[in-house]
């Protein structure tokens, strides 16, 4: 193969791979019925002529019959006068259309039996066309389910890159990690600030309230005696209390004593 060919070949292929990629079969199906539409309307103008040809005809024949019916009429009236040759010559052109019906006759069977076919066709394009054009509006309807399909299984395929779903993970482990240091930030910053062996005393201040409360309520539940239901403050008051009585005897007690 020449290299003219191979070029012409690429040519012709690159133009039916375009031709290929450009055609909708819904245009195409459009178009299509509109050249049958287009071809029957042609073909109905061709039948009508033949009918046309073939009732000419018909009435040709009708004539020729006529005429030769009339020149039979003629011979007998010459022969009714005694003008035997005037008989003859009616009868002479008697033959001849009948001759001439007759040729007339067979031409017009022969017209109308195409007539006929012509006739058959036409009906049978039409019905054709109709059944076109039930069928587009099928083919249609299912170009428009395959293209929505394809555009399903795309867009599935396109689901199936991981890129948005693996962006979205590291996003939220950025997050995770952000507030994480954020809570980490926030406790240190409780840590330093202030007088740390204050914060202890609260964190115990808090705890003793906490049991204080506990004890409250199993004495509101009925779960202690009495006499037991003291707050942890309030013994650690007493106690306090009588600390501060035996302190004071024991002064009392030096003060009692003589000086040396």
């Amino acid at each position: 193969m020449g290299i003219f060919q191979r070029l012409m070949t690429v040519i012709r292929s690159n133009i039916n791979a375009l031709i290929g990629r450009a055609e909708d079969p819904t245009k195409v199906l459009e178009q299509s019925l509109i050249d049958a539409r287009s071809q029957l309307a042609k073909t109905k103008q061709e039948v009508a002529g033949a009918i046309a040809d073939e009732k000419k005809l018909q009435s040709h024949v009708e004539r020729e019959k006529k005429q030769a019916e009339d020149w039979e009429r003629r011979a007998m009236l010459a022969v009714t006068e005694g003008r035997d040759d005037l008989a003859k010559q009616a009868l002479m052109r008697q033959s001849e259309h009948v001759q001439a019906a007759q040729q007339l006759h067979e031409t017009w069977v022969r017209h109308r039996s195409d007539t006929e076919n012509l006739k058959s066709s036409l009906r049978q394009m039409n019905d054709r066309i109709e059944d076109l054009k039930r069928k587009k509006n099928v083919l249609v309807a299912r170009q428009k389910r395959a293209e929505a399909q394809q555009r399903i299984q795309q867009t599935i395929s396109s689901m199936k890159d991981e890129s948005a779903f693996e962006t979205f993970q590291r996003m939220e482990e950025k997050i995770d990690d952000m507030e994480r240091q954020a809570i980490a930030a926030a406790e240190l910053a409780g840590e330093l600030s202030g007088d740390t062996l204050q914060q202890e005393f609260k964190a115990l201040e808090f705890h003793g309230s906490t049991e204080q409360r506990l004890i409250e309520l199993k004495s509101k539940m009925g779960m202690l005696p009495a006499g037991e239901a003291k707050s942890p403050q309030q013994l650690s008051a007493g106690e306090k209390g009588a600390e501060h009585v035996h302190d004071a005897e024991l002064v009392d007690d030096d003060d009692d004593k003589p000086d040396a």
